[in-house]
């Protein structure tokens, strides 16, 4: 058994200079050991000091931030057979749907100064933008899809903060916000029927979803430093005020917030070439943010997320500081060619020559993010493109051989099929002069950078690669 000692016979920290830590006694028999110590007690006591100031600077941006979520938090009511939405975990490896709502408000003077339209709109709630997005399980990919707000569906009855709003037939998309909300008298009826007849319509069980305004839009945009719009033709809009020449723009959050709203006078006039212009925005802006590293430079990210989140309302599985946040750290390296935008595609309404109504192949869309797919897959992509170079390859060594037979052969040269020529990376330039869009196909509109179906003409999205590298080549 070891021998005890006794508690004399053991010297205490206080009795041995510098081992006791801080509170450690300085000796006296030494000048060194005493201006040593009180240098390193004032080192300490700064930055025992400091640690508290940071300490308590950190909790007052946190509740900061986390008052301001909790401000703008909308709950989701829950339809009928469904429970209360769950707080959403960003690292609970699994992908997350919501849907993204832009409110059409004149609401407030800022709201209308940019939407326009006068006086008479105030009071006035329409959904002028929905989108469905999905991040993927493992942060690689986002799909994202617009419904156009011209399309007529049928929506389900919906539980709102003031009954039951019944089922409505054959009516504009866009209105089933705006019924919810008279219905309701809320953001929350408003938000929550529409959420509803999107998971009716599709098949998908959204949970959640963001709503902002057209000064929200504003202030983000102008918190990130403005956003490079690549413009394809002059446009000159009255009713927004916008008024750009052709090219290159940096455009200010107001500016931008135009060009997002912006319909007759850019492109065909439709609402559906507009949910282009709206995707290639937001795709700007995300790659704006990466490149600026935003998602992980903690003062421009709370910059950011301040001016955002005073404009946003977020529904309760959403919002929370820490889930924003590790959402936001979870993105930081997406590559923003994986954002897959999509229009949803259209037809002309049977009995409405100036509505549309979903077209029977946008179910394939709807089909890959119930089944957690991305719109582009990569690997068949690759084996596509690997199957285009082989193809390429084998008609390079075609034309070498017919051009040496060219003599003995001269009419092996007008059997030849002409090849298309890549002029951007997912932009092709056919020998008659067409602009063709790798991913998907499709036809690129040289107006207005919009990608129609080569046989239907459907606008299947848009072509940030032709608008970014052929029509406002960054040097």
């Amino acid at each position: 058994m070891n021998e005890q000692r006794s508690g004399a016979d053991i010297p205490s920290k206080s009795d041995v200079p510098n081992v006791g830590g801080w509170r450690d006694r300085a000796p006296h028999h030494s000048m060194a050991f005493r201006m040593h110590h009180r240098v390193r007690n004032t080192v300490i006591y700064v930055l025992v000091a400091t640690l508290v100031f940071v300490g308590t600077a950190a909790a007052a941006t946190f509740l900061d931030i986390n008052s301001t979520i909790e401000n703008g938090e909308v709950r989701i009511i829950p339809q009928k057979g469904q429970k209360e939405a769950e707080l959403v975990d960003p690292n609970a490896g699994k992908s997350i749907e919501l849907l993204v709502l832009g409110q059409d408000t004149r609401d407030g003077a800022d709201n209308a100064a940019i939407g326009g339209g006068g006086d008479t709109s105030e009071g006035s709630h329409q959904a002028d933008t929905t989108m469905v997005v999905q991040i993927s399980a493992d942060r690689s990919y986002i799909n994202l899809v617009s419904i156009p707000r011209d399309s007529l569906v049928d929506a389900p009855s919906c539980e709102t903060s003031k009954g039951t709003m019944s089922a409505q037939y054959n009516v504009m998309f866009n209105s089933v916000f705006a019924n919810g909300y008279t219905t309701g008298d809320d953001l929350a009826s408003a938000a929550s029927c529409t959420v509803n007849a999107v998971n009716s319509l599709t098949g998908l069980n959204i949970q959640n979803f963001i709503v902002v305004d057209f000064n929200g839009l504003k202030d983000m945009i102008n918190a990130i430093g403005g956003v490079k719009i690549c413009i394809p033709s002059d446009v000159k809009d009255p009713y927004t005020g916008l008024n750009l020449a052709k090219g290159l723009h940096q455009l200010d959050g107001l500016s931008a917030t135009q060009y997002a709203r912006t319909r007759y006078s850019m492109g065909d006039g439709s609402d559906v070439q507009r949910t282009t212009r709206q995707q290639y925005l937001i795709k700007q802006l995300l790659q704006q943010a990466l490149d600026k590293n935003i998602f992980t430079h903690t003062s421009e990210l709370y910059q950011l997320a301040k001016s955002a989140l005073k404009s946003l309302n977020i529904s309760h599985g959403l919002a929370d500081t820490a889930t924003l946040a590790g959402l936001a750290m979870s993105l930081k390296n997406l590559n923003v060619s994986h954002v897959y935008t999509r229009t949803l595609p259209v037809v002309t309404a049977p009995n409405d020559p100036n509505r549309v109504v979903w077209d029977s192949s946008a179910d394939q869309l709807w089909a890959k993010m119930r089944e957690g797919k991305p719109f582009i897959e990569e690997t068949q992509q690759s084996t596509d493109n690997g199957n285009q170079d082989s193809s390429n390859n084998d008609a390079n060594q075609q034309d070498s051989a017919d051009q040496n037979n060219a003599q003995q052969t001269p009419q092996n040269n007008a059997q030849q099929t002409p090849q298309n020529t890549k002029v951007a990376e997912g932009v092709e330039k056919t020998p008659d002069g067409r602009y063709i869009d790798t991913a998907t196909g499709g036809v690129i509109d040289t107006e207005t950078g919009a990608v129609q179906d080569a046989n239907t003409g459907q606008v299947l999205g848009i072509s940030e690669a032709y608008l970014n590298n052929v029509v406002c080549p960054v040097q």
